[in-house]
């Protein structure tokens, strides 16, 4: 890992000598891994494998503030985002690249921050940290990460796989990550107020991770193969619950049922948004950031999905002409909007 404990400023090593210095604490693990940095391009190898490829841009005062977020915690979201992709595909990530667009008041050891909060991803994915770029940046932090995989080619999970009568899934909970933020803005803003005051975040600790250094659910892919269970439709919930399978819908030409009662929150996350005067049920639909796998089944694999814990059946593939409806706990029945994530808002 990287050692340097002494301030550095970046320029006294110079473009090259930087990548000399990070790509040192950089060790390929994969077979696929045929050449990592050090050279103009990587070299991989999938054999008969599909190719999965995606990409995330990443900037300061858009997507992160500085202010509350650990540079460790952040290099490590920045690829684990970026990998959601791949699982999201139903795919398996195998190798990332990691750019950094640096302003000149960042010195050596807060890069390597960076680099160790990636490198933890890495490690704690099983992917390799093949490349990269560097450059100097007059507009903050920016950070751009590509995630390669791979699947079987009649293993791959698209948006537009939905068929009517199968089932909505989603792995673990919602909505933590979106009340965990706004723990956060609330305690930045009564520091700016009053430096001498310290963050109150006791007891709140899996919604402020949630937020911090959330995990990609490469688990969710490994156990629905293990179960021989292939979902017809699949995409990651980064923009909100509701936005996705809005996004899923559109692309399979289907409508949807969900069920409020049936969406996973966790307590936290529900006393908590109730300490805002948020609905918990908003978060879930529209926080986002949650990073979890919604998914379709056909019916015939009720039996194999129904046990496991971490996977809930929150409503059904509709025809396209019944719309996309919330069902809540009062039986009223409410029509999908999304309302998440929109970078350009």
């Amino acid at each position: 890992m990287l050692e340097n404990k002494e301030k550095t400023t970046i320029a006294q090593l110079g473009e090259f000598g930087l990548i000399d210095h990070i790509s040192k604490a950089v060790t390929l693990t994969q077979k696929t891994s045929v050449k990592g940095i050090g050279d103009d391009a990587a070299v991989l190898d999938f054999s008969a494998k599909q190719t999965l490829v995606s990409t995330d841009l990443l900037l300061e005062g858009v997507h992160f503030d500085l202010r509350y977020v650990p540079l460790k915690h952040l290099g490590y979201k920045a690829v684990q985002v970026n990998l959601s992709d791949i699982y999201a595909m139903n795919g398996l990530a195998s190798q990332v690249t990691f750019s950094l667009g640096l302003s000149s008041k960042f010195p050596l050891e807060a890069v390597e921050e960076l680099y160790e909060g990636a490198l933890l991803a890495c490690k704690n994915f099983g992917v390799d940290l093949v490349g990269g770029d560097t450059s100097a940046s007059a507009q903050g932090l920016v950070i751009s990460v590509t995630s390669l995989g791979y699947a079987d080619a009649d293993k791959i999970a698209y948006r537009s796989g939905a068929l009517e009568g199968d089932l909505i899934c989603i792995s673990g909970d919602l909505g933590g990550a979106y009340v965990g933020l706004q723990l956060l803005e609330r305690e930045k803003k009564i520091f700016l107020e009053n430096p001498n005051i310290q963050p109150d975040l006791e007891g709140k600790d899996y919604i402020v991770e949630r937020q911090l250094k959330p995990e990609a659910r490469k688990d969710i892919v490994e156990l629905l193969a293990s179960i021989e269970v292939k979902p017809n439709a699949m995409i990651d919930v980064s923009d909100g619950l509701a936005s996705e399978i809005l996004h899923i819908c559109r692309a399979s030409n289907c409508g949807c049922k969900l069920y409020e009662e049936k969406i996973p929150i966790d307590p936290m996350t529900y006393e908590t948004a109730r300490e805002f005067g948020l609905d918990p049920t908003v978060c879930a639909l529209n926080g986002g950031e949650d990073y979890e796998l919604l998914f379709t089944v056909k019916q015939a694999d009720y039996d194999r999905i129904k046990s496991h814990a971490d996977i809930s059946i929150i409503g059904h593939i509709t025809e396209v002409a019944a719309g996309c409806e919330l069902i809540t706990k009062s039986g009223k029945v409410h029509a999908i909007k999304a309302q998440g994530w929109n970078a350009f808002h």
